[in-house]
């Protein structure tokens, strides 16, 4: 069994920055591209920056100068560096990763989602 455990959301002020981190555990073998996705009450899920395992990243247009997504493949972990939070950035946010465990297939998997609240 795999999983992704999210941390760093928070509450903060327009302006301000947060960090979030994804860490994965269990019988891994390998991760390949991971990804943060956030849903905002009313909305669909929407992908806000991703990283491949080369290191290659892409970012909503809305997030683009503001978000840095980076990773730590020692510590199976990916990072979101958020800075200049506006209140539209509020959502719950979820880590995704694609993950092949030990003598298993690679498969898609989700983390708990963690929630983000910029106040104005």
């Amino acid at each position: 069994q795999v999983q992704l455990v999210e941390s760093g959301g928070g509450l903060v002020q327009a302006g301000g920055s947060l960090r979030l981190s994804c860490a994965a555990s269990g019988r891994i073998f390998s991760i390949n591209d991971m990804g943060w996705y956030r849903q905002a009450p009313g909305k669909q899920r929407e992908l806000v920056a991703a990283i491949t395992n080369g290191g290659s990243t892409n970012y909503a247009d809305s997030v683009k100068g503001r978000f840095t997504i980076s990773r730590d493949n020692a510590k199976n972990t990916v990072y979101l560096q958020m800075n200049s939070l506006k209140p539209e950035d509020t959502a719950v946010y979820y880590c995704n990763a694609y993950i092949i465990s030990w003598r298993t297939s690679g498969s898609d998997y989700w983390g708990q989602g963690t929630q983000v609240t910029v106040s104005s």
